[in-house]
């Protein structure tokens, strides 16, 4: 029986999605992005990000809706989101160490790092 831990200790190469990306990446390898911009006019629109004051500029590279549904579903098999949160809330992450990765407390309101610290 597979439990949750030994399902987030699966290998990233592992995963469905990742096994999927090889094949994804043959498709898409040797195609011109005129050709993609051919698709449709919206292009740009669907495929930019505008976030934290940086623009991701992913119409302008070999990226379609597959390319971003594999590395979404990527992210889920790999439960991105919930290591994520645990990060910043000072879970014990660093397994090497034992303790929380530290580095995420440096990109807090300036106290909130220091407590973090003290709290290890």
């Amino acid at each position: 029986m597979t439990t949750k831990r030994d399902a987030q200790l699966q290998l990233l190469t592992e995963r469905p999605a990742w096994k999927a990306l090889p094949e994804h990446h043959r498709k898409m390898r040797n195609l011109h992005l005129r050709q993609l911009f051919a698709g449709g006019p919206l292009r740009g629109e669907r495929l930019g990000v505008k976030a934290a004051g940086f623009y991701l500029n992913y119409p302008k590279n070999r990226v379609t809706d597959e390319t971003i549904a594999l590395l979404v579903q990527l992210a889920g098999e790999c439960s991105l989101r919930e290591r994520t949160d645990a990060m910043f809330s000072g879970a014990t992450t660093n397994v090497t160490e034992r303790r929380a990765a530290l580095r995420v407390s440096l990109r807090g309101p300036e106290n909130e790092h220091k407590l973090l610290a003290l709290n290890m």
